[in-house]
């Protein structure tokens, strides 16, 4: 079903079966008051937690998602079965979901974006609408490639089952349900967070073009995951804490295995991206530039000025002198104030205006001046939509 399917068309979407398993999952961690909470148990926990963890941050985000780096046969297929072990569906569903959020962030194509579709949906609702289920092989078809990972993509929940009955071999019941499942609900709210909450607090050092934020307490929690925002100026880094406080923990691990030959071509952000001093490309830059045309009332001017040409004595003024008018506004000269119209912004109000929204960057001037195009585009439509 197409993202922009109408609302009718997913009235069976709202609860995706698939749900019920979930909810199970976490229900199941209260067994724990039956199975009781061994130490053993919790090392289990906490040591799944860390691998797994370790095993989304570099394996399906860094590796299946970007191709940060580069490694082997077998090293790939172990962090393929480390990441499905999560259960979180299958390393080419995850990366294809993920490749198309970078395609369409925080817009309305967006798989997951709290911008438009609020904030549980974006940490986990999404998940469970059945247009999200199918996996976009195009978009991964340089994994679909590999037959063992398109076998773990047709049994995705086979290395899930395989951990919790390890679980439950070497620890009993307070094994499977504190080793496995308290980890696997932490691991899926760890991750969902990034989705959520690193598209909502956090800082922006980057004009990026969307909502992604580098969160410092997420980084932590995540191995490294939450310098989302760094992330999203430069997705093929394999590191994402771009400064050396910018603990990373996941990007440590693979530097060590790097030392010993198990991962190599490790991807770095250049250096003009570091100092914050790489032009944008044109995808970003139209994106900043809606965001800021959006912060000025263009409907509002257009009204005004819709109803002051049915006066008299603006019956002959027609859309082309308005047009020069409202450009001659761009360079700071209010023709219409003389008519009691709004203020029409002027360019040095959208720069400050864009100073104030966006983080330092060397493509302002290019944004502002877009947005200024955006804004008196949205005016004349409005004016041409009332004639």
């Amino acid at each position: 079903m197409p993202l922009n399917a109408p609302a009718d068309d997913q009235h069976d979407d709202i609860m995706y079966p698939s749900a019920l398993p979930f909810l199970l999952v976490h229900l199941g961690c209260l067994a724990a008051i039956w199975s009781g909470v061994t130490w053993q148990a919790v090392a289990i926990c906490v040591s799944l937690y860390c691998l797994r963890m370790f095993a989304i941050g570099a394996g399906y985000h860094r590796y299946f998602s970007h191709r940060a780096f580069a490694t082997s046969r077998v090293f790939q297929f172990i962090l393929a079965c480390l990441a499905q072990s999560s259960a979180q569906k299958s390393v080419l569903w995850w990366a294809a979901k993920h490749r198309h959020h970078h395609l369409h962030s925080d817009t309305e194509n967006d798989v997951h974006s709290p911008r438009h579709r609020g904030f549980l949906y974006s940490h986990l609702g999404w998940i469970f609408y059945r247009q999200h289920d199918a996996t976009d092989l195009v978009k991964v078809g340089d994994l679909a490639a590999y037959p063992e990972l398109m076998w773990l993509h047709r049994l995705e929940l086979l290395p899930a089952f395989v951990l919790a009955g390890l679980c439950f071999l070497v620890a009993g019941w307070s094994g499977l349900v504190v080793g496995f499942l308290w980890s696997t609900v932490l691991v899926y709210h760890a991750t969902f967070c990034i989705n959520s909450l690193a598209h909502v607090h956090g800082r922006k050092r980057y004009v990026t073009g969307d909502d992604s934020r580098n969160n410092w307490l997420l980084a932590l929690v995540t191995l490294g995951e939450g310098w989302h925002n760094n992330h999203h100026a430069y997705q093929s880094s394999v590191r994402q804490g771009f400064r050396w406080w910018e603990v990373d923990v996941t990007y440590y691990i693979l530097t060590l295995l790097s030392w010993i030959g198990i991962v190599w071509n490790m991807k770095a952000p250049p250096e003009q991206v570091l100092r914050n001093e790489q032009p944008l490309g044109a995808r970003v830059i139209h994106r900043a530039a809606r965001e800021l045309a959006g912060r000025f009332d263009a409907q509002t001017l257009a009204h005004a000025i819709s109803s002051a040409r049915r006066r008299a004595d603006l019956a002959q003024l027609q859309l082309p002198t308005l047009h020069d008018i409202l450009n001659r506004a761009h360079e700071g000269v209010d023709a219409l104030t003389h008519l009691h119209l709004p203020k029409i912004p002027t360019r040095e109000e959208f720069l400050a205006e864009a100073k104030a929204m966006f983080a330092r960057t060397r493509s302002l001037n290019e944004i502002v001046d877009h947005a200024y195009e955006y804004f008196l585009a949205s005016v004349h439509a409005q004016l041409a939509a009332v004639r």
